[in-house]
């Protein structure tokens, strides 16, 4: 028998977060676009309901990864918060190294000086875009390391998920001609999904 307490999202609520999510990424992407010179690909933000131990099936880029290495940086603000993700594939931080014309050795320092990087680009250009079509103001911790060079499972491990279901709003950035591929997952667990649907309902009306 399913949970009354599980979280319920309609079509219509995914469609307006989907949408919501495309203008975020798209500012994020432009952003990137710029630091890089590159021109970045977006992917369908992709919404859905996950439990703890299906945030990696929303992961479907990354799978097949040997290794990758991410970063995590909460987000509060009018009543709704949540965690956000970043995760790359360790492919991608040669290539990422020369686009930024980091010079050095690109050691294990190195990687982690453009994870945050990176993070402090796309997750906080993406947020300031949702937060801003809600109508609300968020605030941000410090981003911080949740792995290098593991697979997809332990990095996820690294994270606290003390939670039984959260919505999760995945975001996929490809640099052309570069091998250069990263998620962003915005995670909102229970407690925050009802304002965020109240926000949503008052955009649908």
């Amino acid at each position: 028998m399913e949970n009354s307490n599980n979280i319920q999202l309609t079509e219509d609520q995914r469609d307006c977060l989907q949408e919501i999510s495309n203008v975020a990424m798209g500012q994020a992407g432009d952003n990137l676009a710029r630091l890089l010179d590159a021109f970045v690909i977006l992917s369908i933000p992709h919404v859905d309901v996950l439990s703890s131990n299906d945030i990696s099936m929303a992961l479907q880029t990354l799978q097949n990864s040997s290794t990758v290495s991410g970063v995590c940086q909460g987000f509060i603000g009018g009543g709704i918060a949540g965690e956000a993700m970043l995760i790359f594939n360790d492919a991608s931080f040669t290539d990422l190294a020369r686009l930024l014309k980091y010079e050095g050795a690109i050691d294990d320092h190195a990687q982690h000086e453009l994870l945050m990087d990176a993070a402090s680009v796309l997750t906080g250009a993406c947020l300031k875009g949702i937060a801003e079509q809600l109508d609300i103001e968020l605030s941000y911790s410090a981003p911080m390391l949740l792995g290098q060079h593991v697979n997809l499972s332990d990095l996820l491990d690294n994270t606290n998920r003390l939670w039984k279901q959260a919505l999760v709003i995945e975001i996929n950035y490809r640099i052309e001609n570069h091998h250069v591929n990263c998620d962003l997952l915005l995670i909102l667990t229970e407690d925050s999904v009802n304002r965020l649907f109240t926000k949503i309902d008052c955009l649908l009306a």
